[in-house]
């Protein structure tokens, strides 16, 4: 009887990916299978000679059946092959194959007519990170030197390539450790591609509305009416079963009758018809698809499996997708002018870009933005957030010249990693202003399906804070805020100059600018008898002097008193400002029509144009926060801080404690000080003492000058319980301290004493980084001890951390002075705390297999920051992190983040 052949082994579930290609489209890369066997065979076929030739450099028209096994039967630890997949076909394979201890052989193929779309290099990503997994550490590769192509791919992946060439062969060879050039490169091809993604839609040339209707008031008919009505400056198509005209267009029955080509696709038909909508859609050559129709996660465990197999099968297709049960897209931009939505009313040209997830909301935003004059560039309604995100659109503002301020409103966050990332570069050229729903709940709508964070909001709003993002509470604040960035310039500091002709109102303004912490530099109280010409001389001395950074002015018009000359004195002022103006300019909202001035295209209220808000506070308060973003901006580069590590010394440690513990297990001592001290920290000593004479010899290994103190867990962290003593220097010492503290605390014998040398006098403070399942690795500082923890005093912040990161963190919480002399006290070492932050986020940042890293007592001194004691907890990884190095789209909804 002949033996059964061996099972393959699984690879890990986060190797399997949708993938954006550089023009826009998807991809599904995955580890190859024993079953692709005849997808391999035919995915050969397709490929041209001249590419067979370059990976084999021989003519070699057809695979054997034995090659054809042994490329799909690998065993994903030595022998790794992905392929990448669309409509089904197998359009390229990827491999690498261990030849040595840490080093590799890569190879690829891609089919020709897919080349040029970035292929080699996603795979090239995702094999490096299987690697890095398997202990890889340097990949080489063979390549005929006239295959350019190749050899570019690379050179441009961003690291080192060395080689020579023997017997006509180029012989490539480059570490794969993910440096700084490497990432960086990555993360500008994400850019590209998702920008590019992103344009499909807002910049489409031709739309169908498939679900057309004649129907008066029916989803269908409104889409076509909208559109034509918008002035859309392309193609519409009205596709319908009935193939009826529709608002005066020939309908087709299918969107494949269509003559012309079709970018994209505005679906409204019931939910379980959208699926045959896509194929039709990816069999026409449509490019990304808009899905109004509702019915899908929002409606219960029925609709959320209807979403996923939506997401599947349009990714799988090559497609990207909003929504479904969203509004739509609109893009104002005049050479396009196309109004995608349910919304009836184009909104004026603007410089703000708008991301809005719930499609109900949807039109009463655009009422508002109507209403306050604001205007906007473009408007993207994703309802339920399958696929595309606010990331996505982050990513296409950053480049969009009509774009100058993005306003999102969140219900969820599917990946807040990536999103703090791509913000903190946004935000250096455009302000992003962010209301976020469910804040302090962190609930989402039914429709979002999210894993759940284990972060408290207070890391949220940290995260926000670090990239810059201006977060407000309420959608009002938003427009409030909006309308400053908008129309005025950036302020220049926090000095504000209070002008107006009410005592009573320019009271109030100053008690708002103190509570929102700006500084009332002056205040021009005018009288109710001002004229329009005080008001005019008021403001420009306020707006020429040096020691003032923007003005709030308040104009209430005695009764019987025409608004005209005071509203033109405004304007005048304004217009030669180059400090921002508020007004509360009778007691209107938005921009009053007095007080704007148009955009070339004569659409809504242009740069230079004041805001008015009906109370003082509200355009305080929008003032204040403006001025927060621009004090953020002013801070140095939020680059990742150099610190000198040895994180293939950390990798070491962490990879032999899983060798022993496959499972993970918490780090013995001997463990966790050299991985402490591969990433610059020396842990305290600590020698375990179970009896007097344990003690004693402990103490005199250590050279005494010693502490014996109880470690047990209700100890930790709790100076009002005496289970310490300091300064031991003999044996007479020890014993009588052993005696004290043996009879002060309870069940001496679990409190788990141990001896340690006396660490210099100091502020007790805690640093913690742990593995968030949406955020990745979290980092958090405070004081230490039981008052701190109760009032949830800790900073928090998402590596990587620049050295601002670092000394915000020691700085906002609200026991920092006791850090810095309170009532006499010495001042400590505060760099030196900085600097401890600053390793362990890069060895939480670096090793996504310690799970957790707790330093629960580190003695902040004026000489230094003793780490006294450490807790460390490794475990394998089972998901990537959101946001790897490699490119990959948020996971399918119901599926395990990566």
């Amino acid at each position: 009887m002949s033996e059964a052949a061996p099972e393959t082994p699984l690879p890990p579930h986060h190797w399997e990916a949708d993938v954006l290609l550089l023009d826009g489209g998807t991809a599904h890369i995955r580890p190859i299978r024993p079953d692709d066997a005849a997808g391999l065979e035919q995915f050969y076929a397709r490929v041209s000679d001249r590419s067979k030739y370059y990976r084999f450099f021989a003519p070699r028209p057809k695979l054997s059946t034995r090659e054809i096994a042994i490329f799909t039967r690998v065993d994903h630890t030595n022998r790794i092959a992905f392929v990448m997949e669309l409509a089904g076909r197998i359009i390229a394979v990827g491999r690498f194959d261990v030849v040595a201890p840490g080093e590799a052989e890569v190879a690829f193929l891609v089919e020709d007519r897919h080349q040029g779309r970035g292929i080699a290099q996603i795979l090239l990503e995702h094999l490096a990170q299987a690697g890095r997994e398997r202990g890889v550490r340097r990949f080489t590769a063979d390549v005929l030197p006239d295959n350019k192509r190749m050899i570019a791919t690379f050179e441009a992946a961003g690291y080192q390539v060395m080689g020579g060439v023997e017997d006509g062969v180029m012989t490539l060879g480059f570490d794969i450790d993910p440096t700084t050039t490497a990432i960086g490169v990555m993360q500008d091809r994400e850019h590209r591609s998702e920008s590019a993604a992103i344009a499909q839609f807002l910049a489409a040339r031709s739309v169908a509305v498939i679900g057309a209707s004649r129907r008066q008031g029916s989803i269908g008919q409104a889409l076509v009416r909208n559109l034509v009505t918008g002035d859309f400056t392309g193609r519409v198509y009205a596709v319908n079963p009935a193939g009826e005209s529709v608002s005066g267009l020939a309908a087709y029955a299918t969107v494949g009758e269509i003559p012309d080509e079709v970018d994209l696709a505005i679906v409204a038909v019931p939910a379980d018809a959208v699926q045959d909508v896509v194929l039709d859609c990816a069999a026409k050559g449509v490019k990304g698809l808009v899905v109004i129709s509702s019915g899908f996660a929002e409606t219960g465990d029925e609709g959320r499996q209807r979403q996923r197999k939506l997401v599947g099968l349009a990714r799988s297709y090559g497609l990207r997708l909003i929504g479904p049960n969203c509004l739509g897209v609109i893009n104002t931009d005049p050479d396009v002018s196309i109004n995608a939505s349910l919304s009836p009313h184009m909104p004026a040209r603007g410089r703000a870009g708008f991301f809005c997830q719930s499609g109900a909301l949807g039109s009463a935003i655009l009422d508002k933005v109507n209403a306050r004059g604001l205007g906007l560039s473009t408007f993207v309604s994703a309802g339920n957030r399958a696929d595309v995100s606010g990331n996505d659109l982050l990513q296409y503002w950053e480049e969009d010249d009509s774009t100058e301020v993005v306003l999102l409103y969140m219900e969820s966050m599917g990946n807040p990693r990536k999103f703090s990332r791509i913000a903190r570069r946004v935000s250096r050229k455009k302000p992003i202003v962010a209301v976020r729903s469910g804040r302090t709940t962190q609930g989402v709508p039914m429709g979002h399906q999210v894993r759940t964070a284990m972060t408290p909001p207070g890391a949220v709003d940290a995260m926000f804070r670090q990239a810059g993002v201006i977060q407000v509470d309420t959608l009002e604040e938003m427009f409030d805020v909006a309308q400053v960035l908008a129309h005025q310039p950036l302020p220049g500091g926090r000095r504000v100059a209070i002008v107006g002709n009410s005592d009573a109102i320019g009271l109030l303004a100053r008690d708002a600018s103190a509570s929102s912490g700006l500084v009332v530099a002056k205040q021009f109280d005018l009288g109710a008898r001002a004229t329009a010409a005080d008001f005019e001389a008021a403001l420009r001395e306020a707006i020429a002097s040096d020691d003032i950074d923007a003005v709030v002015a308040v104009w209430l018009p005695p009764l019987n008193t025409s608004a005209a000359e005071p509203a033109t004195a405004l304007a005048a002022a304004a217009a030669t400002s180059t400090k921002p103006i508020v007004s509360t300019f009778l007691g209107e909202k938005g921009v009053p029509p007095q007080l704007r001035v148009r955009d070339a295209s004569g659409g809504a209220a242009g740069r230079g144009s004041v805001p008015s808000y009906p109370a003082v506070e509200s355009a305080v308060r929008a003032l204040a926060k403006v001025v927060e973003y621009a004090v953020w901006l002013r801070l140095p580069q939020h680059e990742a801080a150099e610190v000198l590590v040895d994180p293939v010394g950390g990798r070491e440690v962490v990879e032999q404690v899983l060798t022993l513990a496959p499972r993970g297990r918490v780090l013995e001592y001997a463990e966790a000080r050299d991985l402490l001290a591969a990433y610059g920290m020396e842990l305290w000593p600590s020698l375990p003492a179970d009896t007097v004479e344990d003690a004693i010899a402990a103490a005199s290994d250590l050279g005494w000058d010693v502490v014996l103190k109880a470690t047990a867990d209700r100890f930790r962290q709790r100076p009002d319980l005496v289970h310490s003593w300091r300064h031991i220097r003999d044996a007479g010492e020890m014993r009588q301290a052993w005696a004290l503290l043996r009879g002060r605390v309870e069940h001496p014998d679990e409190a788990a004493f141990v001896v340690q040398p006396t660490a210099p006098q100091g502020v007790p403070v805690s640093i913690t980084a742990e593995e968030d399942p949406l955020f990745g690795p979290v980092i958090s500082f405070g004081i230490a001890g039981p008052v701190s923890e109760l009032l949830g005093d800790r900073s928090w912040r998402i590596p990587p951390l620049s050295i601002h990161d670092a000394r915000a963190m020691t700085r906002e919480i609200k026991g920092s002075p006791m850090l810095f002399g309170y009532r006499g006290s010495d001042i400590v070492d505060v760099d030196a705390v900085e600097d401890l932050l600053l390793r362990v986020a890069r060895l939480k940042n670096d090793l996504p297999q310690v799970h957790n890293i707790s330093l629960p007592l580190v003695l902040a001194s004026p000489t230094g920051a003793s780490v006294l004691s450490a807790s460390i907890r490794v475990q394998p990884v089972t998901d990537a992190r959101a946001d790897w190095f490699a490119r990959r789209l948020n996971p399918l909804p119901g599926d395990t983040l990566h």
